[in-house]
């Protein structure tokens, strides 16, 4: 099995343990088809193993010291209680070992501290609670910080925002791992959505800001109906009801982004449905997404997703695994 070590402290919050444990402890094996053995298995790691009392309610019994992580495929940091500065040092000497052997390292909400106390952020692009990017790339200048998004995926080092967005980086390890429709029905039990739009800046306290009206939502939907053919903004501004200016403002407002980057995100959403339930040749796909070519697909599907259609296709497609690897 994957196996996934949450390193906690006296006073974790429950909360973004509860969202861990609720994406990837759960056995989804009779709705997903994946094999409870190719599944994730979750083990919550302390300075020494036993009892630990988590934040507000409840003890956890923690069953492993720090050699819990030395043989984890992810490891999952999830907010201290207090502080931002002083962690254990075998703590942070054990993360640091972790990340030198290969293992990916994902943080939650203010855990993003823990990791660049570790040293394990700088020269990345990171993201933590709004509330405490500030004190973030003040604290450790050398960490690229991001501010607007839910969760920034750096490959082997991944970190997400406020507590909810814990739920969000959860459901993105499980696309990268099994696929979009498996993701997709582990968000639909969760009954949350498998892919939320914008970043934080949606949350963040601002003076009277212009909110869209709510036929903006079915103007996204109006887009996603289209998305095998050109959408222009003013078009589209158009099927809202509003002048391309505002509804750009809008859709900064409510999702924190441009039209054009949600157009192009939705795009490669579509692509990686037909990529996994489709045979289609790859240009076809690329066509039915509102990409001209497969060319024209390529370049963003690997920006989204990090690998490229054909590679993505040979991980997560219809093909039989042994066809996929190659074998007869």
């Amino acid at each position: 099995m994957h196996v996934v070590a949450v390193p906690v402290t006296d006073g974790t919050p429950m909360f973004e343990l509860s969202t861990v444990h609720e994406i990837l402890a759960s056995d989804r094996s009779a709705s997903t088809g994946v094999p409870r053995e190719d599944w994730y298995d979750v083990r919550l790691v302390a300075g020494e193993p036993g009892p630990l009392r988590l934040h507000a309610w409840g003890v956890a019994d923690t069953g492993w010291g720090l050699e819990g992580l030395d043989d984890a495929d992810t490891v999952v940091v999830p907010p201290p209680r207090d502080g931002r500065e002083e962690f254990p040092a075998e703590l942070l000497d054990a993360l640091r070992a972790a990340h030198a052997r290969g293992a990916r390292l994902a943080s939650v909400c203010t855990g993003a501290f823990l990791l660049a106390a570790a040293g394990l952020l700088d020269g990345r692009p990171a993201i933590t609670h709004w509330s405490s990017v500030d004190e973030l790339a003040r604290r450790h200048p050398r960490v690229d910080v991001r501010r607007t998004v839910l969760y920034v995926d750096d490959g082997d080092v991944l970190t997400s925002a406020g507590s909810a967005a814990g739920l969000d980086l959860c459901l993105h390890l499980v696309r990268r791992d099994h696929g979009s429709r498996v993701a997709g029905i582990v968000a639909r039990h969760s009954v949350v959505p498998p892919h939320r739009e914008g970043g934080q800046a949606q949350f963040v306290p601002a003076a009277a800001p212009e909110l869209p009206p709510s036929g903006f939502s079915a103007s996204l939907d109006w887009a996603r109906r289209r998305l095998d053919r050109p959408i222009g903004v003013d078009e589209w501004a158009r099927a809202a009801g509003t002048s391309p200016r505002t509804f750009a403002r809008w859709f900064h407002t409510s999702l924190g982004s441009t039209p054009g980057r949600w157009l192009a995100a939705e795009r490669v959403r579509r692509a990686q449905e037909l990529l996994e339930a489709t045979e289609l040749p790859v240009e076809a796909v690329a066509q039915r997404c509102g990409f001209a070519t497969a060319a024209g697909l390529r370049r963003p599907f690997l920006r989204e997703v990090g690998a490229t259609p054909q590679e993505y296709r040979r991980t997560f497609g219809m093909a039989p695994p042994r066809e996929r690897n190659g074998s007869p």
